[in-house]
């Protein structure tokens, strides 16, 4: 029987951006709630629950002038554009999604995306933003993705992008996009993630009263259309929970099926089904989430890591990290390890 811990993802992502500046986008269209996001994640001082503190910015093409949003509110931008040309690989720029895709979006906005990029400052864009990135050629040839709704409209308007319509977000070459409104904040929490440690973007979940960790590759929504779809969804939370709660034994697809009482096939395909993934990848990811945490918070040994995650072996943990993170174990912990006494603390 093949175990789940022996299977590997394969393709591994970019290192994120260090995050020491954000600068959101500003220009009419935009939207409020995608603005709103960002500035709660980047915008609040969470130093004392051990979130560094981030430079956020918002760069208008005229600073001194109100930007109009719907709902009657209005953002006041506190940058030029050109403080963008001073954004380094270690910043980040943020498009927010607009509210109508075909509208037209301010050369000087599209000008200065491409010098961003150009000058390899990581770029990322939620929601219907990703129609702003295809329009200054940043998306051609890339994967990515948008609100599930429009995701047939991209890939009609801008036929040289590879449209991914399922995921919640994807990056390719130091590109982000996210899908619609709370997949914004998935990928603003994953980019602090893959920055700061699995613990700094929990304790801003934690404060936004919102989902921890979920990975770019679940899909955008799922449907349960029956009663019986929704007994299969109580059967496979119940086994998730189990695993949650015994990452340290092995685990095999027929083992789960069998606790949750259906056939191996069966239970593969209610569990993508049901959360938008597979078994594989969801044990992996939140095995790989936990030894984070583990890195961070804890002087274990890596070989007591790897086995407290559910990875049997220090090499198995490793090649995970790999492809999960761009990064090693031993890497990750010299990165975010939190000294003795000043572990992240809960609000």
């Amino acid at each position: 029987m093949t175990a789940i811990d022996d299977l590997l993802p394969c393709v591994p992502p970019t290192p994120a951006p260090r995050l020491q500046r954000v600068a959101l986008l500003s220009f009419p269209g935009i939207r409020a709630f995608d603005v709103s996001v960002v500035t709660e994640v980047w915008g609040s001082d969470r130093t004392l629950r051990g979130v560094p503190p981030f430079e956020l910015r918002r760069a208008a093409a005229d600073p001194d002038t109100p930007v109009t949003l719907r709902g009657g509110l209005t953002l006041t931008p506190d940058r030029p554009l050109d403080w963008l040309d001073d954004l380094t690989p270690d910043d980040l720029v943020l498009v927010p999604g607009v509210e109508d895709p075909d509208a037209d979006v301010p050369p000087p906005v599209l000008d200065a995306l491409r010098r961003a990029h150009t000058r390899g400052t990581p770029v990322a864009s939620l929601c219907a933003g990703a129609f702003v990135l295809a329009r200054a050629g940043l998306l051609d040839g890339r994967r990515a993705v948008t609100h599930w709704q429009l995701a047939r409209t991209l890939a009609d308007r801008h036929p040289k992008v590879r449209v991914e319509p399922d995921a919640l977000f994807v990056e390719d070459t130091g590109i982000w996009t996210s899908a619609g409104t709370a997949a914004g904040i998935d990928l603003c929490l994953h980019l602090v993630r893959t920055a700061h440690g699995a613990e700094a973007a929990a304790a801003i979940a934690r404060s936004m009263v919102t989902a921890p960790f979920r990975t770019g590759t679940q899909a955008q929504f799922i449907e349960h259309p029956t009663p019986r779809a929704d007994r299969d969804a109580d059967a496979l939370a119940t086994v998730r929970a189990h695993a949650l709660a015994h990452l340290d034994e092995p685990h095999t697809i027929a083992t789960l099926a069998a606790r949750a009482g259906m056939s191996p096939r069966s239970f593969a395909r209610h569990f993508q089904a049901t959360t938008g993934t597979t078994p594989l990848h969801w044990l992996i990811t939140q095995r790989v989430a936990a030894a984070q945490k583990l890195l961070e918070l804890t002087d274990h040994p890596l070989p007591e890591v790897a086995r407290r995650a559910g990875f049997g072996s220090e090499v198995t943990m490793r090649q995970h990290f790999a492809s999960h993170l761009a990064t090693s174990p031993r890497d990750y912990r010299n990165a975010f390890r939190h000294p003795a006494g000043n572990s992240p603390i809960a609000p």
